[in-house]
């Protein structure tokens, strides 16, 4: 369900035969909008021992942050350099300032505040993105974060949930529940800030009723954005050394284009889609290999779906 309380039907903006996040914007906004990454120097219960001590599996030490944060010290010079590296193309381009490594709501609230306010503090930023986990969410940072909502502004929680099968949850050692994930999802609905779910697709031990069966489950709740990754590997991780050991089984493109379709068919048809694949330089990225081709991952998508004559929600049935 959109803003305004109406279904979107998929692929409105761009002719796609998904809701694309990137064409919402352009939408929107009418010029090209940027995600200027962000590394608060935050931490995660699930690395300084409150939940655990190594972390997912997947995540390597810099977490999720970028390489244009690296060595930036502060805020405003760390978004300074995210633009420069962008090939502008108007005087009218906007930004969202993303808090992208680790988890962006895990400190005290007058910390965040401080945090945010920094990230905020620009005329060309047009949005805030706070990327966390469902278990550092709670309703005084939720009331913080909504005081940030007005007109024009893109707010949004990004909440790493990666499955609804605790049995994946487990074997990522992620240290929350699927239901702590339904919990929290429900919890940042009552104050009305958009939120957007991370999966992964592929995780060893999953079956295709099991993916299907995620999908479902966030059609079926507040959800409104969602990225979606596939299992891949990074260099230095605990994921690399499992896998050196079982050799368990990757997605080939063919099966995760296949995958993907299928889990896209069984999404609302208004939750916009931010990603449609995992991204991670070559230089980084052990396997599967195929991703590294992002365009032409997007492009078999697209085929996919034109082969299949269906579309973002073709299979959803439920209610919102």
């Amino acid at each position: 369900m959109n803003r305004n309380g109406n279904y979107n039907n998929p692929g409105q903006w761009s002719g796609k035969p998904f809701n694309f996040f990137g064409d919402y914007l352009f939408d929107r906004y009418s010029c090209r909008v940027f995600k200027l990454p962000i590394n608060a120097g935050l931490s995660c219960p699930n690395r300084d021992g409150t939940t655990g001590s190594k972390g997912c599996i997947f995540c390597s030490d810099e977490g999720s942050a970028s390489p244009s944060t690296s060595g930036i010290k502060t805020i405003q010079l760390q978004m300074e350099n995210a633009i420069n590296t962008f090939s502008r193309t108007d005087e009218h381009t906007k930004y969202i300032a993303y808090f992208q490594a680790f988890s962006n709501t895990y400190a005290p609230v007058h910390i965040l505040e401080k945090l945010y306010d920094e990230a905020l503090s620009s005329t060309e930023v047009t949005g805030l993105m706070i990327g966390t986990r469902p278990d550092c969410i709670s309703r005084e940072i939720l009331k913080l974060i909504q005081k940030y909502k007005k007109e024009n502004f893109e707010l949004w929680i990004e909440l790493g949930i990666q499955s609804m099968k605790n049995e994946s949850l487990d074997f990522l050692n992620r240290g929350h529940s699927a239901e702590k994930s339904i919990e929290s999802i429900n919890l940042i609905s009552e104050y009305d800030i958009p939120v957007c779910v991370h999966v992964i697709l592929g995780i060893p031990g999953e079956t295709w009723d099991d993916m299907m069966r995620t999908a479902d489950i966030i059609s079926s709740l507040p959800v409104h954005g969602i990225k979606i990754h596939h299992m891949h590997i990074i260099k230095d991780t605990e994921l690399e050394n499992i896998y050196n050991i079982k050799h368990f089984n990757l997605m080939t493109l063919k099966q995760y284009v296949s995958a993907l379709c299928d889990f896209i068919e069984r999404l609302r048809p208004d939750i916009t889609i931010h990603r449609l694949m995992g991204d991670r330089h070559e230089d980084t990225l052990l396997y599967p290999k195929w991703s590294t081709h992002k365009g032409t991952v997007q492009q078999a998508i697209e085929n996919e779906f034109k082969n299949r004559g269906t579309f973002q929600g073709f299979l959803y049935n439920g209610e919102f």
